[in-house]
């Protein structure tokens, strides 16, 4: 089975600073943040990416990667990954995340999964150089909506620095969703770890933690050197408190289910 090390999206707390964002996961026991590039450490502003990096190296948290707004293949002009590698090697983070596109796949044709992947497969060769990874967002409105769009997608760009994050979808059955991870493993870089209901309606992770056990246990080694890290993201209310509830139960999950609880950076 695959260890991950228990992590923190930055954007479940997009309301509080960076030095407050650092002090919750310290306190939870999590052993690293992914920043988002739309608050925290916006793409181009190397000064902040900097800052964050020295403070979060101080508190030995590990920078896994770092979360950028990138919808691949779209035609807005703010979707230049020059910047956004500007600020990931500034961090450190040896990752950044994108997104496939800006439509689901039921909407797109065959020439709109074609700039996907093209945009996919130029974003994967331009972060090479800088030993920076590439990873999809699993998410719905995107051309990773479904495991069989994902699984084309990702053969259609076809580059070995590409790879895909997993987070559930909240309609899908449980059995269908390990399925999926376990199906992705050998393109699997890291997990966003949530507890929703059907709507949207977010729930403690406590009342998912039969869920997250199975699928922490499904994904295989696959292609990804380093660590994986399983991220909390979006907790109910968005409640300090109801966080350190999550992370004490993903922690405990983690250590259960895979065997180690220590801090690893990639």
């Amino acid at each position: 089975m695959t260890a991950f090390l228990p992590g923190l999206c930055s954007v479940t707390f997009r309301k509080l600073p960076a030095g407050a964002v650092i002090d919750l996961a310290l306190a939870a026991g999590l052993s690293g943040i992914e920043w988002g590039g739309d608050v925290h450490v916006p793409a181009g502003d190397e000064k902040t990416a900097r800052d964050t990096a020295r403070r979060c190296r101080d508190e030995g948290l590990a920078i896994p990667s770092y979360g950028t707004y990138i919808r691949a293949g779209a035609t807005d002009p703010q979707q230049h990954i020059s910047p956004v590698l500007d600020s990931a090697a500034a961090l450190g983070a040896t990752n950044i995340r994108i997104w496939a596109g800006d439509k689901g796949s039921a909407a797109a044709d065959g020439g709109q999964r074609k700039r996907v992947a093209d945009a996919v497969r130029e974003c994967a060769a331009a972060a090479e150089p800088h030993s920076i990874r590439v990873s999809l967002e699993y998410h719905r409105n995107t051309l990773t909506d479904t495991l069989a769009s994902t699984i084309d997608l990702l053969a259609e760009v076809d580059h070995p620095n590409c790879f895909t994050y997993w987070q559930p979808v909240p309609e899908t059955p449980a059995d269908i969703a390990v399925a999926e991870l376990r199906d992705l493993s050998d393109a699997l870089s890291h997990l966003h770890v949530f507890h929703w209901l059907s709507g949207n309606v977010r729930r403690p992770l406590a009342e998912g933690e039969t869920f997250w056990n199975r699928a922490i246990e499904g994904p295989s080694g696959g292609q990804w050197t380093g660590a994986r890290y399983a991220f909390l993201e979006f907790v109910r209310d968005d409640d300090p408190e109801q966080f350190a509830a999550d992370a004490a139960v993903l922690t405990g999950i983690l250590a259960t289910g895979t065997g180690q609880h220590q801090n690893e950076s990639t």
